[in-house]
């Protein structure tokens, strides 16, 4: 079934049931409710009444307190069955204040089952007419899944064990007018569950959790840079010259000062001019964007880490990496032992270190310095090779025959200085930058640097374009004033990309980068 199938299908049932729900609306407001509701202060979180549980008390006739078996909250163990055993018991529990969206509901006469979630988790309301009244009751009758509803009730268990409110007083506090997508297949569609976010965080499993360990995993990046002095910024998403990195920008065109502009491919030319100013330790977390394509490990608009550190250099990146990754799947609960597929990755420091060359002789099998030979299986492996430079060839056999092979994490170290027009070279071989690439199941998650500072070599290096490169492969962009910047002086420094979407992607083991943005870009619906 094709997505606007399913779409169709939606709207047809959703035109059967608008009738009903808007009826109920009116009824809402005739019993003196509005039905979108209004502030809804000291309310308790779900998570937060969960917490709760152990306040629930148990006692027999007598008032003596029955503790909970060792079994309780064993699927084998029959609660109901231990609890008779006990004669006459009753539960009670604190008083608590709940709001959350209906996602499941069942009717038994004169009593009601509703399940409601908020962002914190999932819980049971019990619905009795004796309990709230005739007025709530009927109330009650106006619900609908998807309604936002409040209760105020007393927490304990029912007779099979489950924790949930008993209600004393209810709250409309939203009605939806559309019903929810079927259960089982109304959002099976990957590009419906994208397109449709707003649903797919209510009703898909796991979804929620994702995007709420990404915010936890950004807010410890930050947290982890603040103990070490970084100071964050901001800077323009708007550049003159599409520069930082080899990639086609998107165009844009300032009214105002008649000339074009791109929206940033890179972070870095602007923060290192901030080097130069004296601030030492310097990032920026922000979107980057690129016109290429889309697929399961590119979107065009992502985020971006990019730090740099007056006086370090790629060994401290090194190190800096390890901890941000470390302490990110800490923060969020996680195992240095990560379940991504079928995979298991070991984050355990420190990552692994073996250089470019190495990997490109052990997964190639061929010399990399053996410029004919990487050429010949460049053409057996149907790379266009005419007209490239050795070393362009090169990095795209090694893109094409070692990257997948890399199930890391795994710090690429020592590339050819001649694709790393932007890296200082190592002193014993001015062919070999300082620079690594992290690796984990194939893709790069984070690229560093031991920083150019010489504004000569800088200049020349902008200037010369590799054969074989297009425009947008090159970093041949020259920007004068950031050489002009470098000709007053950059420290030595170290400089870090990470890709915060595939970082997510791996600690929250989702398979493509469209289930960790929360709106990727799509097609227009027709």
């Amino acid at each position: 079934m094709t997505v606007e199938q399913v779409m169709t299908a939606e709207q047809v049932d959703s035109g059967m049931h608008e009738a009903s729900r808007r009826e109920k609306l009116r009824k809402i407001a005739a019993l003196g409710h509005d039905p979108w509701g209004g502030r809804f202060d000291g309310r308790n979180s779900i998570g937060s009444i969960r917490d709760r549980a152990g306040e629930v008390i148990l006692t027999d006739e007598d008032g003596q307190q029955i503790p909970l078996p060792a079994e309780f909250g064993q699927e084998a163990f029959n609660f109901r069955e231990w609890l008779g055993q006990h004669g006459k018991v009753q539960f009670t529990g604190p008083k608590v204040r709940a709001a959350g969206r209906i996602v499941l509901s069942r009717d038994q006469g004169k009593l009601k089952f509703v399940e409601i979630r908020d962002q914190s988790g999932q819980i049971q309301l019990f619905i009795g007419k004796n309990q709230v009244g005739d007025e709530a009751w009927e109330l009650a009758g106006c619900f609908d899944l998807g309604d936002i509803v409040g209760v105020d009730g007393q927490l304990r268990r029912t007779r099979t064990g489950e924790l949930t409110i008993f209600a004393e007083e209810l709250h409309f506090l939203c009605k939806s007018i559309e019903p929810p997508p079927e259960k089982h297949h109304g959002l099976s569609d990957p590009e419906l569950r994208h397109r449709m976010r707003y649903l797919d965080l209510t009703y898909s499993e796991d979804v929620l959790d994702r995007f709420l360990k990404r915010t936890g995993i950004v807010q410890s990046i930050r947290n982890t840079l603040a103990t070490r002095d970084f100071c964050e910024i901001e800077g323009p998403t708007l550049h003159s010259i599409a520069g930082g990195a080899a990639a086609r920008p998107f165009t844009t065109h300032h009214n105002a000062l008649d000339i074009d502009l791109f929206m940033r491919i890179a972070l870095e030319l602007h923060l290192k001019r901030l080097l130069v100013g004296g601030m030492e330790r310097v990032y920026e977390l922000g979107r980057v964007y690129r016109n290429e394509g889309i697929s399961p490990k590119h979107n065009p608009e992502f985020t971006m880490l990019e730090v740099y550190e007056a006086f370090g250099d790629y060994e401290t990146m090194m190190e800096l990496t390890e901890s941000v990754i470390v302490d990110a799947i800490d923060a969020i609960g996680g195992d240095h032992q990560l379940t991504w597929g079928d995979k298991q990755i070991d984050f355990t420091p420190p990552f692994s270190r073996v250089t470019y060359d190495a990997l490109f002789q052990e997964h190639a099998g061929v010399d990399p310095a053996d410029a004919k030979a990487v050429s010949a299986l460049a053409d057996r492996i149907g790379l266009e090779t005419a007209g490239k430079h050795d070393d362009v060839i090169k990095n795209e056999v090694f893109e094409a025959k070692v990257e997948d092979a890399l199930e890391g994490p795994v710090f690429v170290v020592d590339y050819p200085a001649s694709i790393c027009p932007l890296t200082k070279r190592r002193r014993d071989n001015p062919l070999i930058a300082e620079r690594f690439e992290l690796f984990v199941q194939g893709m790069e998650i984070a690229n560093a640097y031991t920083e150019l500072n010489d504004p000569d070599l800088q200049q020349q290096l902008f200037e010369t374009q590799l054969d074989g490169l297009s425009a947008e492969e090159s970093m041949a962009k020259m920007d004068h004033d950031f050489i002009r910047a470098l000709r007053h002086g950059m420290p030595p420094a170290g400089g870090l990309g990470v890709g915060i979407d595939r970082l997510v992607m791996l600690l929250t083991n989702a398979q493509t980068i469209r289930e960790v943005i929360l709106f990727p870009l799509m097609r227009p619906e027709e």
